[in-house]
Parts: C-alpha cells; structure tokens; sequence
C-alpha cells in the first residue's frame, strides 16, 4: 500500500499517472496547498522541503530497512516507483542513462519553467511583462527541445516511460499558459497519445472534487485556472 500526499496539479499528475499505469494500491491523502497544508509538522516529516507530491511506502523491499519508507520530490518517487515494480525504466544501463537524462531535464528545465510562467499568468499581481515574456520564452525553449526529442519518436524514450510521465503534465497545461503547439507537431502528437490511455485520465481526474472550491483568498485568476486545469483532458 502507498499512502500519497497529492494536489490535483502537473507534479502531482506526474506520480498519480504511474501509479494508476502501474496498478498499485494506493491511498490518496489530500495536501491542500492553498491552505498551507503542506508546512504541518506531519507532511514536513515525510517531505522536508514542503513540497508535494511525496509517498509513504509500506510494502518497500527489505533493503530499505524496517518500516514503512517516505519518499519526496516527483521524480524520485518515479524512480522509486519503476525500481520496485520493474516497470517504465528500461533494463539496460543506457536505457537507464537515457532515462535519467530526460526526467533529469523535465524537473530541471520544463516544470520550473512552466511553473515560474503559470505564477506570472495566473497569481503575480499587477504588470511582469519581462518576467512573463522571459519565462514564456524559456517554456516555448523547452517545447522546441522535446519537438527535436520526439523527431521520428513516438515517446521521449524508444517506449513509453517514467520521462513521459514527468514532462506530459506540463504540456498539457499549455493553452491555459498561452502557448499553442502549432509549431510543435511532434509535441501535439505525443501530447494527444499520451492523454488517450485510460491510466492518464483517470490520475488527472483524480481529486478533481478538491478543486471544485478555490482555497479562502484565492483571487479570481487562481478560480479560472484550476477551472480550466481541471477539464482540460476534455476540451483540449
């Protein structure tokens, strides 16, 4: 059983895609972040850096030790996961290299720019407009990487993988940050792919009631875009 701490947002996708593609049991523990949740005492133990996604493992292998394992940040709950099932990580060590390299890139360039430009689009009051352009055009900088990525591709790597899981969440959000993937056919293509597996659409739709109500003091703009998070598998 896996106890996981999620908020329907593209980092929590990324973990609720694996483990529904995976099968695992899982129990899903609401981590509210617009009320803070995620600086109590108790997430902080598991997820220092009062972040969410994070898990608790209780069927770990042996060599973790006794007790049940806490696992934080996205990606190193991916690996986690595909280790202890053998599945969505090549075998090979350049299979494993490769995949590395690319969940490496998505956490390192495609989600923080993404997320930096949703904070100037969605939350940050007032006129950013270098922000807002500098951040528009590293994200637009990221698409163009996994466009040449995907050139004869049908996924980042030869199959489909825990790379795929990471960066497909945060092109799927892209309309709402204003960029169109006209320019990126491969990028549309793989994007729609993706989103057509049963297991895909069933961890987006995952806690879509918690954002049915924006959190106390969420502004308008915040409201529009959970909004269109939400039923963006259904209107894209």
């Amino acid at each position: 059983m896996i106890d996981f701490y999620y908020w329907p947002t593209p980092n929590g996708w990324k973990v609720s895609i694996m483990l529904e593609e995976c099968g695992i049991e899982y129990r899903m523990i609401p981590v509210n972040i617009g009320r803070g949740d995620q600086f109590k005492p108790e997430f902080l133990a598991i997820s220092p850096n009062n972040r969410m996604p994070a898990i608790v493992d209780h069927d770990a292998p042996r060599e973790f030790g006794d007790g049940p394992v806490p696992v934080f940040e996205s990606g190193a709950i991916l690996i986690h996961l595909a280790e202890r099932t053998g599945h969505f990580m090549p075998q090979t060590r350049r299979g494993r290299k490769e995949t590395l390299e690319w969940l490496f890139w998505q956490v390192g360039n495609l989600g923080p720019m993404a997320g930096q430009l949703s904070h100037f689009v969605n939350y940050a009051p007032g006129e950013h407009r270098y922000s807002h352009k500098r951040y528009a055009d590293e994200y637009n900088r990221c698409l163009g990487v996994l466009e040449r990525r995907l050139d004869g591709r049908e996924f980042i790597l030869d199959e489909y993988s825990i790379a795929d899981m990471a960066a497909w969440p945060w092109v799927l959000i892209a309309k709402p940050l204003g960029q169109l993937l006209d320019e990126f056919p491969n990028v549309a293509r793989w994007r729609e792919t993706i989103k057509e597996r049963p297991a895909v659409q069933a961890a987006v739709d995952l806690g879509k009631d918690l954002r049915r109500s924006a959190p106390p003091g969420e502004d308008e703009r915040r409201v529009l875009f959970n909004q269109t998070a939400r039923d963006v598998l259904r209107r894209s």
